[in-house]
């Protein structure tokens, strides 16, 4: 269901203190440490003694040691030594490639000769001074593909969100969507309209008259293995809408990091990089609270969609103009599973 030669957000590096920390990703329970400060590693979460889950566990001296009878573990999935016994012939358990940057924690839950962190997705606004971030995790469950569904079609914002982000003139506006590549692009351009209540909010953070007409703008990008970055904003009408300049405007990257953890359930990494008064930490926080809670009223639909579509499995859904986005998304997922699968025959 999902592709495994690839980096998914397992965390925050915030989420990873002295202490180890479990995870499902991908159907398959990893634990995360750091052995060192700076430095963090990945195997499973499974004692090779007894089975127990190692997250139980503690770090000392850089090693992840089990919290049922002590055995020391190694970042390599050796089994280093534990209390009295000759551990020499243990056998390894499985480590993972991972990579901090940009505040995360990236995973590469497939082969590991072929994890390349130059692969990790290059996020411009991370430590910019032009740029503010905040953002959070929502445990979420329901096939993660939902998500992405959800995410490249925001027409639903007039119904599910209407009083902060949703209005009619999403609806009334056609969106148009184009692939390059492994990215699929779905974009939507309102003109001359009434921002709603969060963009009201964020003009006047800006400086700027929030009961004037606006050009508003969506721009979602899709890019595997479930990546989403969306760029939105508002702009003061006749001023070039998504290309005025920054005095008009407000512009922001809704950041989306879609990491499933079982057929049925994800991890949902969700933010937003704003590139307007980025110094004021107050409105970050502002922005992050309206934010999660946008976000949270898509939990409730999405589990409950989850939980229709598995009942009735043998349903056939509708496509419509407007599931174009998604559409296209999963044919690129489809493609990289094919590839992944048929890897092993042909070598």
């Amino acid at each position: 269901m999902f592709p495994l030669n690839t980096w998914y957000v397992a965390c925050t590096a915030d989420d990873i203190t002295d202490k180890p920390l479990g995870r499902t990703i991908c159907n398959q329970a990893i634990v995360f440490y750091r052995p060192q400060p700076g430095q963090v590693a990945a195997v499973e979460d499974f004692c090779p003694h007894r089975g127990a889950p190692l997250s139980l566990g503690k770090v000392c001296d850089g090693k992840l040691v089990c919290g049922y009878h002590g055995l020391e573990m190694g970042c390599d999935g050796k089994t280093v030594s534990m209390p009295g016994q000759r551990v020499g012939g243990f056998p390894a358990i499985r480590s993972f490639p991972v990579v901090e940057r940009y505040g995360f924690i990236w995973v590469w839950p497939g082969d590991k000769a072929l994890a390349d962190p130059a692969k990790v997705p290059h996020l411009e606004w991370h430590d910019h001074p032009e740029w503010a971030y905040g953002g959070g995790l929502y445990h979420v469950k329901a096939d993660y593909r939902l998500m992405i569904d959800n995410l490249m079609d925001l027409t639903h914002e007039t119904y599910v969100h209407s009083t902060s982000i949703g209005q009619k003139e999403i609806d009334e506006t056609p969106c148009k969507t184009t692939v390059d590549g492994d990215t699929v692009i779905t974009s939507r351009f309102m003109e001359n309209i009434s921002a709603p209540p969060f963009w009201q909010a964020a003009l006047r953070a800006n400086g700027l008259a929030d009961d004037v007409p606006v050009d508003r703008w969506q721009v979602c990008r899709f890019s595997p293995p479930s990546h989403i970055m969306i760029e939105v904003g508002v702009a003061h009408a006749g001023h070039g809408g998504y290309e005025a300049p920054p005095e008009h405007k407000v512009y922001s990257v809704v950041v989306d990091f879609i990491t499933p953890e079982t057929d049925t359930s994800m991890w949902y990494f969700w933010g937003m990089a704003r590139k307007f008064n980025p110094g004021d930490a107050a409105l970050t926080a502002q922005i992050r609270e309206g934010q999660g809670k946008i976000f949270s009223e898509d939990l409730e639909m999405l589990e409950r969609q989850q939980r229709n579509l598995s009942a009735f499995p043998e349903r056939k859904l509708l496509k419509l103009n407007i599931d174009a986005g998604g559409v296209q998304s999963r044919k690129i997922i489809d493609r990289i599973l094919a590839e992944e699968q048929a890897a092993p025959a042909a070598a």
